[in-house]
């Protein structure tokens, strides 16, 4: 069970955001994803909670940011409920979209398992609803996918395969790398892995 902690930050000034603090494993079901926040001061920012079965489909999405909070799983397409600090008001949203993605490292491992690329073979377009923090306002992105390569690093307990994957927003021409170990994102826009307890959980 792979457990450690990322650093935030902004991708376009490299301002901190704060910290999150994870552990992650595979299981019968799919994989399981639980995360603490902490801003810059070290002050509780929030909480990830998400699941996904053994294709990536996200069976459980629990976000929390600043009193908001989303709750929502793969229904008729992604079906989500987002509800205001007061509780009074909760808002239901529906998109025809694959998953779920936002800040947390935690979306990048389930988009991958969601696609299963190999390297070499063409780029694969996905549609996600976004939670743009703080207040986890949804909006539906278009992103595609590629798997440019797959390198086998050497470790103590064997090779580790570390992915490469180019990432393109459909909407603005941007493109990003994100380099993923198993379940354990390496690095990404706004994401540094900074402590790692125990290795990464290798998918079947």
């Amino acid at each position: 069970m792979p457990r450690g902690r990322y650093s935030l930050h902004d991708p376009h000034d490299r301002s901190p955001l704060g910290d999150e603090h994870f552990h992650c494993a595979p299981g019968t079901s799919g994989w399981r994803y639980v995360s603490q926040l902490t801003g810059p001061s070290g002050a509780p920012a929030g909480s990830v909670d998400l699941t996904v079965d053994e294709l990536g489909r996200p069976i459980r999405l629990q976000l929390q940011r600043s009193d908001w909070q989303v709750r929502g799983a793969a229904l008729d397409g992604v079906t989500w409920v987002r509800t205001d600090p007061t509780g009074e008001h909760a808002t239901e949203g529906n998109a025809p979209a694959h998953g779920f993605t936002g800040s947390s490292p935690a979306f990048y491992v389930a988009v991958s398992r969601l696609l299963r690329l190999t390297p070499g073979a063409p780029g694969r377009r996905i549609r996600l609803v976004s939670f743009a923090s703080p207040v986890l306002a949804p909006l539906t992105v278009d992103q595609s996918w590629t798997l440019v390569a797959r390198t086998a690093h050497p470790t103590d307990s064997g090779p580790l395969d570390v992915d490469e994957y180019e990432v393109t927003a459909l909407d603005t021409g941007e493109t990003y790398a994100v380099h993923l170990a198993g379940d354990v994102v390496l690095s990404a826009p706004g994401v540094e892995l900074e402590d790692l307890e125990s290795p990464p959980s290798a998918f079947g």
